[in-house]
């Protein structure tokens, strides 16, 4: 019988009332449990304490990194922890009560050469209606590729890579930019079949213009893997080309109309609400039409193109002297020196080679 290595469960929050379910159903997961959860606190000021109780019997210890992001939290986390491998949950999912259980099956079933194993969510949806634009981009996670909602890695790995990078201060990209280091170093990463729920959080109207922020880490993304970083981490292109058009239709208009070109100034006009009403449409179609829904997709679908390619010309600027990974790997503030592993020929010995691992490219000094 193949035994099942000891991990354990690493959770990020900033305070949401989910941190509550998630530890609960944590704690009702039968077989198995985790030798330990660590929640770290993110909040830069917490003004009261969290629902620990809700992890009933769990092995529970708390950290706190005062707003440096999710990608700090983690690495704070995983720091600290002594277990061969290392599960990041969100503390906005629900483990299913055999998801313990399943987890030591892809852990016992990972090869010596995998480096880390996804989770498969499943977002719930209304039953009753179609879906709005926010639930179906929430949906969207199903197809998510390494998402750290649910995502177990080697710690020594995670100590190889030097963890997450927290130039990403949002919860957004830091879980595609840690799969592509790691798969740099040789390791593989493959997909487990335990399944984790992510349920839809509420949200306001303008969720998903603040969303546009993340154009900026699409921008560092591009900075450190490269423009085909989206076909390597199997993340979905979006719409920025077109935004990118829309955008500039909607600049060249008035500046046409001001130098007397009112012709082309009308064509740009016209091209611009053409463009912006196929995206308010697109968004309004599979939805449930409701009149608040085709509302707030209509206001939104005129402010969502120049914020995107706003965040993303940001992103470009700021982040313009960032070297690739290939030249530079990121060290967490304040990580600890690297975790020896042992020698590589009795790690490997049972795993068929593919080919030589390349050794790791020098360290540069914090």
């Amino acid at each position: 019988m193949t035994a099942v290595p000891a991990y354990s469960v690493v959770v990020p929050t900033i305070g949401r009332p989910c941190l509550a379910d998630c530890l609960r159903t944590l704690a009702a997961a039968a077989d198995h449990p985790p030798q330990e959860v660590v929640v770290v606190d993110d909040r830069p000021e917490p003004d009261e304490p969290l629902p620990l109780a809700a992890a009933g019997t769990l092995r529970l210890r708390t950290l706190r990194t005062k707003g440096r992001g999710p990608a700090a939290a983690r690495n704070a986390g995983w720091h600290t922890v002594g277990t061969p491998w290392t599960v990041f949950l969100d503390d906005d999912v629900q483990v299913p009560p055999d998801w313990s259980r399943r987890l030591a099956d892809d852990l016992a079933a990972a090869s010596a050469s995998t480096g880390g194993v996804q989770g498969r969510l499943h977002v719930p949806l209304p039953e009753d209606r179609r879906p709005t634009d926010w639930e179906r981009g929430t949906a969207g996670l199903e197809q998510a590729a390494w998402a750290t909602a649910d995502m177990a890695y080697r710690t020594a790995v995670l100590a190889e890579v030097h963890g997450f990078d927290e130039r990403f201060r949002r919860a957004f990209r830091e879980d595609a930019d840690l799969a592509l280091r790691v798969r740099e170093a040789g390791w593989s990463l493959c997909r487990g079949r335990r399944t984790t729920h992510h349920p839809v959080r509420p949200a306001d109207p303008w969720a998903s213009v603040r969303a546009q922020r993340g154009n900026a880490d699409d921008a560092l993304m591009t900075r450190l893997h490269g423009p085909d970083w989206w076909t390597r981490a199997e993340a979905p292109r979006g719409r920025l080309p077109r935004h990118a058009v829309v955008t500039t239709l909607a600049a060249a208009a008035p500046v046409l109309a001001l130098t007397g070109r009112r012709r082309a100034a009308t064509v740009a006009g016209a091209l611009w609400a053409l463009g912006t009403a196929e995206f308010a449409l697109a968004r309004i179609r599979p939805g449930p039409r409701t009149p608040r829904e085709i509302t707030t997709m209509a206001a939104t679908s005129v402010l969502i193109p120049p914020l995107a390619v706003r965040h993303w010309l940001t992103g470009l600027l700021r982040h313009r002297g960032v070297p690739p990974t290939g030249r530079s790997r990121p060290r967490p503030l304040g990580a600890r020196p690297r975790i020896p592993r042992r020698p590589r020929r009795a790690q490997h010995a049972a795993a068929p080679r593919l080919g030589r691992r390349r050794p790791p490219p020098p360290r540069s000094t914090p």
